[in-house]
Order: C-alpha cells, then sequence, then structure tokens
C-alpha cells in the first residue's frame, strides 16, 4: 500500500550530525538558496538557513569555496557528508552539485538535497526518495544536470500562500520574519 512521508521537525535533521569526520567524503547535503543579502531572509533561502543552523550548533564549518559553493565536512550516521551552499543562483543550482558528484564521485542515491516546499506547514519537513522537481528550479537544474530525480530530498515547509491569486514568485521571494 501507500504509506504518507514522514514529516518531521527541522531540528531532528540537525541532530543526525555529529562532530567527528573521517575517511572519504561519500555524502553530498546540498542546502539550497540564493546567495547574497537580498534574499538572506526569503522563504527561497530556507535550505541555506538549514546549512547555517548546522554551522550554529558547531557540527560544520561552511569556510570554503568550491564547486561555486559554500563548503564544510561534517559527519552524518558515520559517513562522511559535505555540506554544501551553492553561490550561484537558484536556478543554476545544479552546477555545484554537478561538480561535487564527479569530483567525489557520489552517485545521486547519496546527494540529499535540502529545499523549499509551499505545500507544508511553516518548519515541517518532508523526506523523499526522489520524484520530480515539483515546478521548484533549483531541483529541476539538479535533475537535468545529474541526468536523475533518483536523489533523496528534504522539503522544508515554508507554508502555502496566502490567496490563490498572490504571485508564487513573490510568496517565495518573501521575507520569513517581519523584516
Amino acid at each position: 500500500g501507500h504509506r504518507t512521508p514522514a514529516v518531521v521537525p527541522l531540528w531532528r535533521v540537525a541532530m543526525l550530525f555529529g562532530k567527528k569526520e573521517g575517511g572519504a567524503v561519500s555524502w553530498l547535503l546540498v542546502c539550497l538558496g540564493n546567495p547574497g543579502i537580498k534574499y538572506k531572509d526569503t522563504r527561497h533561502n530556507v535550505g541555506f538557513h538549514l546549512a547555517e543552523a548546522l554551522e550554529r550548533r558547531g557540527d560544520v564549518k561552511l569556510n570554503q569555496l568550491k564547486f561555486k559553493a559554500l563548503t564544510g565536512t561534517a559527519l552524518l550516521g558515520g559517513a562522511k557528508v559535505l555540506v554544501m551552499k551553492p553561490q550561484t543562483m537558484m536556478n543554476l543550482s545544479g552546477i555545484a552539485v554537478q561538480q561535487a558528484a564527479n569530483f567525489y564521485k557520489i552517485p545521486p542515491e547519496r546527494i540529499l538535497v535540502a529545499f523549499d516546499d509551499v505545500s507544508l506547514p511553516v518548519g515541517k519537513l518532508r523526506l523523499r526518495p526522489g520524484g520530480s522537481a515539483g515546478g521548484h528550479n533549483g531541483v529541476k537544474d539538479i535533475i537535468a544536470r545529474l541526468g536523475s530525480n533518483d536523489f533523496p530530498r528534504i522539503k522544508i515547509g515554508v507554508g502555502e500562500k496566502p490567496r490563490p491569486d498572490y504571485d508564487l514568485a513573490d510568496w517565495v521571494l518573501g521575507r520569513t520574519t517581519g523584516a
């Protein structure tokens, strides 16, 4: 039968991380967003917010610019993970993913992509093993450049648009705080 995917709080993802490193990078955690102050607190940048939360906890230092992304390594479930914040615009996120995947020889099944989802309540997560881009341009570019949609995803809820006539781009590029 069909099972409903798990929806879990964001802090649970952070709990998977440890502080030791060892061995070669065997996973990518790609946290999507748009670089620059203009987009800093937008709904579309919740992937970046996840990476920044891991950094604040001391799980990773995102202090290397590699593969057109800010990167750092962390331990996740015993595996060495390259955490990435692509520094291209969102719709070109696949460039960074493709470069890192090629360099470390990481298959799509070990590329975990975190991004905003307008169909989930604010702060809720949905884990998916793969699937379509669902209209998300960053995910669409990753699928195109990897030639596969078989990579796992962490969809982070940013809430639905307040009205059906509200422009989706205006909603996801809107601020998540009162600022």
